[in-house]
C-alpha cells in the first residue's frame, strides 16, 4: 500500500475531523487531503502541527465546485465523503440541500472516476431507512429488510438519492481501466461532544434552569458514539483496500451502531446531562397523534403562505415521527464484513459526552456572572 492516500470531505465538521485524527494512526497512509467549505480556527491550528509523518493537507472549498474537487482527487487512493447538511426541521432550503447532498455527491463519484480513485466510501443516515410511521416497531433492524424512507422531506430524501448514487457507481470503469468500489455506512443518532443536537439541547435547558424537555418519551432509539462511527469508516477503509474482500463489500450498506443502551432521545440527554444538575420536564406532554396533526397543519400553514412568505415551522409531521418512533438497529453484518466491533464503550462515550457539557455549563455560569457585573 505504499504511496496510499486520503480525502475526507466534511473534514471540519463534527465527524470528519475525528475521522482525519483516527487516519493519522494508520500506518501505510502517506497523506491526507482534509477538505472543508471552512475550518475553525482550533481546528485549523491543531491540523497545521505535524502530527505524524503522515502529510495532512487542509483544502478549504465548496463541494459544488467541480474544479476544486478535480485537483482535490488527483492523485488520491481513496475518497471518505461526511460533508452533507443535516437538517431535520427543515431550515435550510430545499434546493440547498438537494445541491449539497445529492449534486455534491454526484459531482464527487465523477471526479472520482476521472481521477481513477478506487475507493468511494459514503456517510449515509439512518433516516433513509425511515421511520416512516410512529405506529411503526422496529427493533435490532437489519440490511435485509429493504426499508426505505417515504419521506419527501429534503434532508432523508437528499440522503437517500445520494446513498442510491454511490450504490449504483460500484462497478464503474476509471479513466486508467480500474473498478470503482463503493460503500454507504448508516450511522445511528449521533451523540458525543460538539454535537449540534445536544448542544441546542443543553443550552436550551440553561435558559429554562435546567430543565430538559421531555417530549419524546415513548421513541426507542439506540443511539452511537461519534467515535465509534469515525473507527466504523476506517475499517471500511481497511476492508475495501483488500483486493480479495473489496468486492464482496462494494456496493453494500451497513447499520452503524455501537453498545450505548436503547433509549429515548429524552432520557439519552438526561443520562447524559444528570451529573450538571439538569432534570426532565415534569409536565404533561400531548399525545403523539395530536402533535402529529399539529405538525399537518403547521406545514399547510406554510405552504398557503409560501408565495409571499417563507414560513418554517419549528414542527413538521417528518420531526414528529423520527423523535417519537421505536427504531432500533443491529451492527452485525458490519461486524461480519468489515469486523466492526466499537472502539469506545458506552461508559467512556458518556463520560467523554457527560465532560463536554460540564464545559457549556461552566461557560453559560460565566456568561451570567459577566452580565450581571
Amino acid at each position: 500500500m505504499a504511496g496510499f492516500s486520503c480525502l475526507v470531505t466534511g473534514a471540519g465538521g463534527f465527524l470528519g475531523q475525528r475521522i482525519v485524527r483516527l487516519l493519522l494512526e494508520e500506518k501505510e497512509l502517506q497523506e491526507i487531503r482534509a477538505l472543508d467549505k471552512v475550518f475553525s480556527p482550533e481546528l485549523q491550528e491543531e491540523f497545521s502541527k505535524p502530527q505524524s509523518r503522515i502529510k495532512l493537507t487542509l483544502l478549504q472549498g465548496d463541494i459544488l465546485d467541480e474544479q476544486c474537487l478535480k485537483r482535490a482527487c488527483q492523485g488520491i487512493s481513496a475518497v471518505i465523503h461526511t460533508a452533507s447538511i443535516i437538517d431535520v426541521t427543515s431550515a435550510a432550503h430545499r434546493e440547498t440541500l438537494m445541491n449539497v447532498n445529492l449534486k455534491g455527491t454526484q459531482l464527487l463519484l465523477e471526479a472520482c472516476t476521472q481521477a481513477s480513485v478506487p475507493i468511494f466510501i459514503y456517510t449515509s443516515s439512518i433516516e433513509v431507512a425511515g421511520p416512516n410511521s410512529y405506529k411503526e416497531v422496529i427493533q435490532n433492524g437489519h440490511e435485509e429488510q429493504d426499508l426505505e424512507t417515504t419521506w419527501n422531506s429534503p434532508y432523508p430524501y437528499s440522503k437517500k438519492l445520494a446513498e442510491k448514487a454511490v450504490l449504483a457507481a460500484n462497478g464503474w470503469a476509471l479513466q486508467n481501466g480500474g473498478t470503482l468500489y463503493t460503500c454507504a455506512l448508516r450511522p445511528m443518532y449521533t451523540f458525543g461532544e460538539g454535537s449540534q443536537f445536544l448542544y441546542y439541547h443543553v443550552t436550551t435547558a440553561l435558559k429554562n434552569n435546567g430543565i430538559l424537555s421531555h417530549e419524546n418519551k415513548l421513541s426507542i432509539a439506540n443511539p452511537v458514539y461519534v467515535g465509534n462511527i469515525a473507527w466504523a469508516h476506517i475499517l471500511a477503509l481497511r476492508t475495501l483496500q483488500d483486493p480479495k474482500k473489496a468486492p464482496g463489500i462494494g456496493g453494500q450498506f451497513y447499520y452503524i451502531s455501537d453498545d450505548t443502551p436503547h433509549q429515548s432521545y429524552d432520557d439519552l440527554n438526561y443520562n447524559l446531562c444528570r451529573e450538571w444538575g439538569f432534570s426532565l420536564d415534569s409536565r404533561m406532554s400531548l399525545p403523539v397523534s395530536v402533535k402529529y396533526w399539529l405538525a399537518f397543519l403547521l406545514e399547510m400553514v406554510s405552504f398557503l403562505l409560501s408565495p409571499i412568505y417563507r414560513y418554517n415551522p419549528s414542527l413538521n409531521r417528518h420531526l414528529v415521527t423520527l423523535s417519537n418512533s421505536v427504531f432500533t438497529f443491529s451492527y452485525k453484518k458490519a461486524q461480519r464484513d468489515l469486523g466492526y466491533k466499537p472502539l469506545f464503550s458506552w461508559e467512556e462515550a458518556k463520560k467523554k459526552t457527560t465532560e463536554w457539557i460540564g464545559f457549556l455549563v461552566k461557560q453559560h455560569k460565566e456568561t451570567l456572572k459577566e452580565k450581571a457585573h
